[in-house]
């Protein structure tokens, strides 16, 4: 990795009136991309931060918990939102309280959520299948959102039979939104296999008038510069690759900039990351809630390096701040970072089947409004 540099000279990507660079953006992820896991990114390179996905519908119901994660860091700029609706009405009403009470500076949309519990409903990646729905829901939301960009991401569609992101890239374009990101996969693959790299190059040809962004499989600077390369995409969307690497940002900003890429992280580096992570959550969720979060990117810190088995269940189990500092002292602080940590993380599993409403598939004209959004905010 080191010594890769950027070869390409492209105009600076701008979403509205928000120019950024390097061209990268954090996707929003359920239960990770809090204020604390943002503002630990941003500490090693520029960007777009999203915060976690937020249902439309409890945004209009004020919910307590919903209203939390909208939280932003005093220096977060652009404050950037995901909403997820299925509903005109309610995702542009959700956006105009967003704008109208300055609680973000950028909205972007999912319709990209494999996850069967929202595409049974007819949310997520199974919603641009119903082009007029899709169109509507874009078409408002712009409205509502005025000068504050909107923007909108999705996947290359249903499955290897329905594909939908040409329509949902166009549709988008024509109404108004900022830019479009596509995560290179169906809602049957998940997260598993390939991303089909050639599909964004294919958006980016079919939508000439705003930013495309690529996602998926980006794990490395070099990633990002052959996604741009062998694309044409504006920018890069970086989801599971930074799990446990936030200093992954800084490699993304020197890699963009031509600079040489900073030296990788000894397991000391990292556990002084982690301990770093630990009291950023501590300080917006409280103690206890803190200790349950950051036990699931234990497994991604100390990947592939030199941890033993009861250590790194120690580091699974963790309850307190004092014991995350007994646990440190016990790591080899100068173990190099391994090669084998720079592919894929986080989750993956196998393609199936998509569940989706019955009949779903009739009518692709059909205007009519799911009950999908009977979930709360997160995903």
């Amino acid at each position: 990795m080191e010594g890769v540099t950027a070869t390409l000279s492209k105009p600076a990507l701008k979403i509205g009136p928000y120019e950024v660079d390097p061209p990268v953006v954090l996707a929003p992820m359920a239960g990770i991309t809090n204020v604390a896991f943002r503002q630990l990114c941003a500490e090693y390179g520029a960007g777009i931060y999203v915060c976690e996905m937020i249902t439309a519908r409890a945004v209009v119901e004020r919910h307590p918990g919903t209203m939390h994660m909208m939280t932003f860091g005093a220096d977060e700029k652009p404050r950037s939102m995901q909403l997820y609706g299925v509903d005109p009405k309610t995702m542009a009403e959700a956006v105009r309280i967003i704008v109208g009470e300055g609680l973000a500076d950028h909205v972007d949309s999912n319709f990209g959520c494999p996850v069967a519990k929202v595409t049974r409903k007819g949310g997520g990646a199974a919603l641009p299948f119903k082009r007029k729905l899709f169109e509507a829901i874009v078409r408002e939301s712009v409205k509502a959102a005025g000068d504050t960009p909107f923007t909108v991401k999705f996947r290359i569609g249903i499955d290897d039979d329905h594909h939908t992101f040409l329509d949902a890239g166009r549709i988008a374009e024509a109404e108004g939104a900022a830019a479009v990101s596509l995560h290179a996969r169906t809602a049957a693959q998940r997260y598993s296999g390939q991303a089909d790299w050639t599909k964004i190059a294919a958006l980016k040809e079919a939508v000439t008038g705003i930013p495309v962004l690529g996602n998926g499989d980006i794990f490395s600077a070099d990633d990002a510069l052959r996604m741009v390369d062998e694309t044409g995409c504006d920018g890069v969307v970086v989801g599971r690759g930074c799990l446990g690497r936030p200093w992954l940002f800084g490699e993304l900003e020197a890699a963009f900039q031509g600079r040489p890429l900073p030296t990788p992280p000894n397991l000391g580096e990292v556990a002084a990351v982690l301990r770093r992570h630990t009291e950023l959550l501590i300080e917006h969720d409280g103690h206890d809630k803190a200790m349950r979060d950051i036990r699931k990117h234990m497994a991604w810190y100390l990947m592939g390096f030199p941890v033993g088995s009861e250590l790194r269940r120690g580091f699974a189990m963790l309850s307190s701040m004092d014991q995350l500092v007994d646990l440190i002292a016990q790591l080899d602080h100068s173990a190099p970072f391994p090669a084998a940590a720079t592919g894929p993380r986080g989750r993956q599993g196998s393609p199936g089947k998509v569940t989706l409403p019955h009949g779903w598939l009739d009518d692709p004209d059909d205007d009519c409004v799911p009950e999908a959004e009977d979930m709360h905010s997160g995903g």
